[in-house]
């Protein structure tokens, strides 16, 4: 399979179909039904199967799609820096975030960003850490906000935040006229947490202390995104990183300062084998002064 076949395969598992597909590939349906029997030829493979109609990728199709798909990553890779060189004043900057810091301090950051480079494209990407690790490793990420520490050898800390906690809950919560929570409040009432074999859910654990044996820990999520929405539908109250809920990003949610020792570390990454260009400089910049403005 050349590089043609394979950017023919991935169009049609990514939409389901050959039309699908030669319209993002911006061809006919003929020229992509040829590629694809092409494909399949020179792979000797039985990469789709047509079951009532529909074509439905193989298990062999499956996983050559994972293979293809982590390849494509350095295509597109190397379609960004031809851009770049083409256009010194324009490039690509992809970031890889951890979830709570995509809800308003990144697209703060980028918004001010684009003050000093206005013709700069953002990719933003929400990824668990070793998927964070990997983008950033192969280059498909450029820089990697992260919650909560990552630690490789091949990876650099470019800047590095402190990240208290906050409690979010409906403004008809019986907390809500309280101006600080602390872990005792969160005894009997139910508490939105994240699984305590993950990280994250093992720093809220031990905010919470001794009021974890009381609190109804009934919801599990994985993000503090899910934690406040579920906590606007009337779910139970929610501990979160502060980060999460900067800028009031959730309407309707109360947001309580949560009076505890634990603290979250946030840090800008990037590849420590590569140097910085000045524009992912200034955007580590620019993320500092949105931390600034909305954490304090």
């Amino acid at each position: 399979m050349n590089l043609r076949h394979m950017e023919v395969f991935r169009a049609v598992m990514l939409t389901g179909s050959i039309s699908g597909a030669a319209q993002l590939l911006h061809v006919s349906q003929p020229a992509v039904s040829k590629l694809l029997a092409h494909a399949a030829r020179q792979s000797r493979l039985v990469l789709f199967e047509r079951i009532k109609g529909r074509l439905v990728p193989t298990p062999e199709a499956q996983q050559l799609y994972q293979e293809v798909e982590k390849l494509w990553r350095g295509v597109e890779r190397v379609r960004d820096v031809t851009r770049s060189l083409g256009d010194p004043s324009s490039g690509v900057l992809r970031l890889g975030v951890s979830a709570s810091l995509g809800t308003y301090l990144v697209p703060r950051a980028v918004a001010l960003l684009y003050e000093r480079h206005a013709h700069i494209k953002v990719s933003m990407e929400v990824l668990i850490a070793p998927i964070m690790v990997e983008a950033l490793l192969d280059q498909s990420a450029h820089l990697g906000i992260a919650m909560q520490p990552i630690d490789h050898p091949n990876l650099a800390a470019v800047r590095s935040f402190s990240c208290g906690l906050a409690c979010v809950m409906r403004s008809d919560h019986r907390l809500a006229a309280k101006r600080e929570i602390v872990p005792r409040d969160l005894s009997a009432e139910r508490v939105i947490s994240s699984p305590a074999s993950t990280p994250y859910g093992q720093s809220l654990r031990r905010a919470y202390g001794t009021a974890a044996r009381s609190a109804k820990l009934d919801v599990e999520v994985r993000s503090a995104a899910s934690a406040c929405w579920f906590a606007q539908a009337g779910a139970g109250i929610a501990v979160v990183d502060r980060a999460a809920v900067a800028g009031q990003s959730f309407s309707g949610l109360v947001v309580r300062p949560f009076r505890c020792r634990e603290l979250l570390e946030v840090r800008v990454l990037r590849n420590a084998h590569r140097p910085l260009p000045l524009q992912h400089q200034h955007f580590c910049e620019a993320f500092e002064q949105a931390w600034t403005e909305s954490m304090g």
